[in-house]
C-alpha cells in the first residue's frame, strides 16, 4: 500500500551524477539523473497518469465522494494536497477540495479516503487557484516583510551606537551600514520587479530571492 505519491522524486532528479546513477547530459554542462535506489522507488510509487489523475475517489464504505481532478507541488517541491472534485455533472457546479496526499489511500487498485461523505467533501472550503496576480502579491508583501525588518533593525543599530563607547560604535556602525546597503539592494530589486509588467513578474524572482536571502543573513548576523 502506498500513502504518498513519489511524484517529488521525479521533479527534484536535478541531482549530480555518482556511482549507480543512471544520468544523462543536457545543454552540455549539467548533469540529470536518479540512482538505482531512487530508480527502484519510482517504479514502485503511484503513475499520476494511470493511478492517480481523473480517478474516482471513494470512502471506506465504497462509496464514491469525488474525482482527482489535480494535483498541487507546494514550493519545497513536495507534493502536498490531491484537488478533489466532488458533484456537479460534466464539470458543472463542481466543488473542488484540497486534501492532504497523506489521507489518501491505495485499496486493490481504489483510491479511498476514509470517512468521507459527499456531504463532508461538498462542505469543505472550495478551493481557488491562485492567480500570477496574488501569488505575486504574496511574494512582494512577504519581501517587504523582510525589509520592515530590516529597518527597524539598522534603527536599533543606530541607537544603540549612539551611546555606545568608541570600539563599540565602530562596529555597530559597520553593521548598520552593511545591513542598509544589503537592504538598498533588496529594495532596488523589488522595485524594479514592480516596475515590469504584472506577467514578467517571476522574471525576477530569482535576483529578489538572492537579494533577500542576503538581506536575511545580513538581519541575523547583526543579532549575534
Amino acid at each position: 500500500m502506498k500513502n504518498r505519491l513519489l511524484i517529488a522524486t521525479l521533479v527534484t532528479m536535478g541531482v549530480s551524477g555518482t556511482v549507480g546513477t543512471a544520468s544523462a547530459q543536457v545543454a552540455g554542462s549539467t548533469t540529470l539523473g536518479v540512482s538505482v535506489v531512487e530508480a527502484t522507488r519510482i517504479a514502485l510509487g503511484w503513475s499520476v497518469k494511470k493511478s492517480i489523475l481523473g480517478k474516482s475517489v471513494y470512502n471506506d464504505a465504497g462509496d464514491k465522494v469525488g474525482k482527482v481532478e489535480d494535483i498541487i507541488i507546494a514550493p519545497d517541491k513536495n507534493v502536498s494536497y490531491l484537488i478533489i472534485g466532488a458533484g456537479g455533472f460534466l464539470g458543472i457546479d463542481r466543488h473542488d477540495v484540497a486534501i492532504p496526499v497523506a489521507a489518501l489511500q491505495d485499496k486493490g487498485g481504489k483510491l479511498i479516503l476514509p470517512g468521507a461523505t459527499k456531504d463532508i467533501v461538498k462542505s469543505m472550503p472550495r478551493f481557488e487557484y491562485a492567480s500570477d496576480t496574488t501569488q505575486r502579491d504574496q511574494f512582494v508583501a512577504n519581501a517587504k516583510e523582510d525589509m520592515a525588518k530590516a529597518k527597524t533593525k539598522v534603527a536599533d543599530l543606530k541607537k544603540r551606537a549612539a551611546v555606545a563607547t568608541a570600539d563599540a560604535k565602530v562596529k555597530l556602525d559597520k553593521q548598520a551600514d552593511g545591513l542598509n546597503s544589503d537592504l538598498k539592494a533588496a529594495e532596488d530589486k523589488v522595485a524594479e520587479m514592480n516596475r515590469a509588467a504584472a506577467r514578467r513578474w517571476r522574471d525576477f524572482e530569482g535576483d529578489v530571492n538572492v537579494a533577500m536571502a542576503r538581506l536575511r543573513k545580513s538581519i541575523e548576523a547583526s543579532s549575534s
